[in-house]
């Protein structure tokens, strides 16, 4: 990650290709197939963007949404599933979030970028 001041404020950069590359081999070494990192916000924040590595096969089980989200992806392909539909996403492909219970599964070794701003904040 690199910074710079600008107008009195810190700026910061970092390489969505660098963090992809690091935690796909991250998923691959790991026993469970993935890897993640929250680069920007938190849970403490309304916004909140984390990387997540899944080797092929691999899939993060249903969850709730907990407010606006979008899945980047970055590398590979993933499905987001929905209880009424479903979404296929490739390198490059945004994936607006349902606000309902959904699962993501790599059919092939896949990083995604989620970036979910909480609601109610």
């Amino acid at each position: 990650m690199s910074s710079g001041r600008m107008g009195g404020q810190q700026m910061q950069k970092l390489s969505l290709d660098a963090l992809a590359r690091e935690h796909a081999e991250r998923a691959a070494r790991s026993g469970s197939g993935r890897s993640a990192e929250t680069v920007f916000g938190g849970h403490e924040r309304t916004l909140r963007q984390t990387i997540i590595a899944l080797g092929a096969g691999v899939e993060l089980s249903e969850h709730e949404n907990p407010g606006q989200a979008t899945v980047l992806v970055l590398r590979g392909r993933v499905e987001l599933i929905g209880s009424a539909a479903s979404w296929t996403g490739r390198q490059g492909d945004l994936i607006l979030v349902p606000q309902e219970r959904h699962r993501l599964v790599a059919h092939e070794d896949a990083v995604v970028l989620l970036t979910v701003a909480k609601l109610g904040r």
